[in-house]
């Protein structure tokens, strides 16, 4: 059982070779750092600090769910629902607030509530019903949705009081405050799944879940786990997304589950489970974000880029299961 990514030479090179550069997590930093230098010097409002902040505070709602959907796609499962627990969590939040009469800090706690619970639903369907994952989370996506729908009748809520927008939009010693929640949620979860038995319970599940039935690995009882984190992390990100934007409405989080996705399988996490780590998750994320941002200031319109990270996560795909056919000796 392994986590590395790592790139097979032969015997006599990988004595030579530092270990570290044999990582997949490696090549895209390499990647990302010549994509930096090039679009740096195409603009020059592209490196600055604050433009870079800046990037890091549009990305933190992504990346928050992120984490756990590289647990779930390690394990060889996947959470496509995750967009929707967002918009359904920041419907709820906003009207548990107006609405139902809520102080604002009981609604961000039933808002999380509620995301852990869509998470829990997913997780039970799962690994009781036996429900593929891919089947069960494209039918929440459709239920969630439809929930912040009928519930918000197309309403917005506004209004926040002003300490609420200080997550979304002020700054902690110079940095984006949700910035802070980002990194401390990256350390946690990169402690977890790198030192922990249950990381290593991931990754055993990952490479053959049936084997790790059998050596007395409570299976279910971590996927479970995970899911419920997945739903509590969207629910997370529903509020900091809430702060930032200073309004709720019921189309918020359309299309992170494929943002989610394409960080964590660009930043090598095998879609047939087993390898993955949360630092190329981390690499994945800001490689996106930062070739967005540079095609963006460069000039190249909205459709081309979607093209250029579309091509970019393909070419990532193939060479991780090229990387991934060659361990396996095929």
């Amino acid at each position: 059982m392994s986590a590395m990514s790592e790139i097979p030479l032969p015997h006599t090179a990988k004595r030579v070779v530092p270990w570290w550069l044999l990582r997949h997590e490696t090549m895209l930093a390499v990647i990302l750092l010549v994509a930096l230098i090039v679009l740096g010097g195409l603009n020059n409002r592209f490196l600055t600090l604050d433009n870079l902040l800046n990037q890091g505070r549009l990305t933190t709602e992504v990346g928050l769910i992120a984490l756990p959907m590289t647990f779930i796609i390690i394990t060889g499962g996947i959470d496509l629902s995750v967009g929707s627990i967002v918009g359904l969590c920041a419907i709820l939040l906003g009207y548990s607030w107006k609405i139902f009469g809520f102080p604002l800090p009981l609604a961000i706690c039933f808002s999380l509530l509620v995301g852990a619970a869509a998470g829990f639903l997913n997780g039970i369907v799962i690994t009781k019903v036996k429900v593929p994952p891919l089947i069960m989370t494209i039918a929440t996506l459709a239920l969630y949705r439809g929930l912040a729908e009928g519930i918000s009748q197309a309403r917005s809520v506004r209004g926040y009081p002003e300490w609420f927008y200080f997550i979304g939009q002020e700054n902690f010693f110079g940095v984006p405050a949700q910035l802070w929640l980002l990194l401390i949620a990256i350390v946690v979860a990169a402690i977890v799944l790198d030192r922990t038995t249950f990381g290593r319970t991931l990754y055993a599940i990952g490479n053959n879940e049936t084997a790790a039935r059998f050596s007395g690995l409570p299976v279910d009882r971590v996927k479970l786990i995970i899911y419920t984190l997945s739903g509590f992390m969207a629910g997370l990100s529903a509020c900091v997304l809430v702060s930032r934007v200073t309004t709720t409405r019921s189309d918020m989080g359309i299309g992170y589950e494929l943002d989610v996705i394409a960080a964590v399988v660009l930043g090598g996490t095998s879609i047939f489970g087993g390898v993955g780590t949360i630092w190329g998750t981390v690499v994945g994320l800001a490689m996106i974000q930062l070739l967005k941002n540079g095609l963006a200031l460069t000039g190249v319109k909205g459709d081309a880029t979607i093209v250029v990270i579309g091509t970019v996560l393909i070419l990532s795909t193939l060479v991780a299961s090229s990387l991934q056919r060659r361990r396996e000796g095929v």
